[in-house]
């Protein structure tokens, strides 16, 4: 998709700085980090979120995330790290592209991680769940 930056960067035509490559896959650091060593890892197909992807194209790119994960914070000298992935812009999206965020996390800043949570009626859950069985089920 020639509009597509991660899709520029993946044909050469931005540059990048490459962590990882293979024929599927590539990572690379965030020019615009949470906190330095911030990585980005995607697949070099196009794809505009995990829903447009087939379970094998997510494969692909999931199986390189533990890896790399250890090496960002074996780098940063993190206490630990997020791994972060979006679909959508109201879900945080902003590049229309598959991508998953390695992002190391250090105790002196005092992140957390959290959102507000809700209580279902009494019977909603269960009408919920029927709800999404019959979509996982067609």
């Amino acid at each position: 998709m020639a509009a597509c930056i991660f899709c520029r960067i993946v044909a050469g035509e931005i540059p990048s700085s490459k962590l990882y490559e293979d024929q599927d896959v590539l990572a690379f650091m965030d020019i615009n980090p949470i906190n330095p060593g911030h990585a980005l890892v995607i697949p070099k197909k196009h794809f505009e979120s995990l829903l447009d992807a087939s379970p094998a194209e997510v494969a692909k790119v999931a199986a390189k995330l533990p890896e790399l994960a250890r090496a960002v914070k074996a780098a940063t000298g993190g206490d630990g790290v997020n791994v972060f992935q979006a679909n959508g812009a109201v879900a945080g999206q902003t590049v229309p592209h598959l991508h998953f965020h390695i992002i190391p996390r250090h105790k002196a800043e005092g992140f957390t991680f959290g959102w507000r949570q809700q209580k279902y009626a009494p019977g909603e859950m269960q009408k919920m769940h029927e709800r999404i069985l019959g979509a996982l089920q067609g």
